[in-house]
C-alpha cells in the first residue's frame, strides 16, 4: 500500500496501534508485544490476544508490519520502512500535540 494511503488510514493513530508498532523496536512475536506494551505503560494497557493478533493481521496485509521468521510455533514480525515512516510521522504529531498542551494548556489547572 502507498505510503499516502497509509497515512491517511491509521492516522491519528490508535493507541493499541501506536504501541504495537513502538514495541518493534526489534522483531518481536505476539506475546513479545503484549509483554512489551503492558511493561512500557507501567500495565496501563494490556493488549489481548484478539486485538493484538487482528491489528497484526491488518499491519501486514498494509505492508506496515512483515513477518520476519516463523520459529516454534510462534510468528516473529518487524516493522517495514512504511511503518517506520507511518510511527515517525505519528510521533511528530503526538509531540506537535504536546508541546502545545505545555504552551496552552496552563490555563486550564487551577
Amino acid at each position: 500500500m502507498e505510503i499516502d494511503k497509509v497515512l491517511k488510514k491509521y492516522m491519528p493513530m490508535s493507541e493499541t496501534a501506536f504501541y504495537i508498532l513502538l514495541s518493534l523496536t526489534e522483531p518481536r512475536h505476539g506475546y513479545g508485544i503484549v509483554k512489551h506494551v503492558e511493561d512500557i505503560t507501567n500495565s496501563r494497557i494490556v493488549l489481548g490476544s484478539g486485538t493484538v493478533y487482528g491489528t497484526l493481521t491488518k499491519m501486514q496485509k498494509d505492508g506496515i508490519i512483515t513477518v520476519f521468521a516463523d520459529e516454534e510455533r510462534k510468528t516473529v514480525y518487524e516493522i517495514t520502512e512504511t511503518g517506520k515512516k507511518l510511527i515517525t510521522t505519528e510521533m511528530n504529531r503526538l509531540q506537535e500535540l504536546h508541546q502545545n498542551a505545555l504552551k496552552y494548556g496552563g490555563i486550564f489547572y487551577d
